[in-house]
């Protein structure tokens, strides 16, 4: 299939508790937002998967027809090479369009800072992000704080950002790079136990 499936497609590492966070509130309170702004947005996230999907396939073609990625950056974020194939299939998709660059500033990664920036690599801190270190809070119980309104004003500022991002982005091309994820590493079946 042709064109444009997805608007966002949200990349984030499962390891710490920002997994948690976008489950809890993040993901939610990001489509509400979205909601009000003009007409919602698709938004692609990985737990949403049909059953019987080849999970691989099925996460390189929802990236492949996204217009934005929305990057929780976290610092095993750039340790996961299922996260940095994400980042850079959309990095080399920039650089074919001419984006994120000296032409053309903007890009089509938008990276929302969830934890330490102090040990990302260069590149990582060479694009401005969101900073949502103080509403990094995954445990439900935090929608019963009155800080949440924090985070609710902060989405909906993030959500205004998007929805103008989305409309600028150019039009589908076939054949935008994707860098391959790697394949799940299988462990060896063990040998049975012989009784001598």
């Amino acid at each position: 299939m042709s064109g444009y499936k997805w608007d966002l497609f949200i990349s984030y590492s499962r390891h710490g508790s920002v997994q948690k966070w976008l489950l809890n509130h993040f993901y939610e309170k990001l489509c509400e937002c979205l909601a009000d702004e003009f007409e919602p947005l698709r938004v692609y996230m990985d737990r949403e998967m049909p059953r019987a999907v080849h999970w691989p396939s099925n996460l390189q073609d929802a990236l492949l027809h996204s217009k934005i990625m929305v990057q929780l950056l976290t610092p095993p974020y750039f340790k996961s090479p299922w996260c940095l194939a994400e980042m850079q299939s959309m990095q080399a998709r920039e650089e074919v369009l001419g984006l994120a660059g000296n032409g053309i500033s903007q890009g089509l990664i938008y990276p929302i800072l969830y934890g330490d920036s102090e040990n990302f690599p260069i590149e990582a801190r060479q694009r401005s992000w969101h900073d949502f270190k103080d509403v990094a809070y995954p445990d439900p119980v935090y929608q019963q704080s009155t800080d949440y309104n924090i985070f609710h004003r902060k989405v909906k500022e993030l959500a205004r950002d998007l929805t103008q991002l989305v409309r600028q982005v150019p039009e589908w091309q076939p054949g935008w790079p994707i860098i391959e994820k790697p394949e799940p590493v299988l462990m060896p079946t063990p040998p049975l136990p012989r009784f001598v």
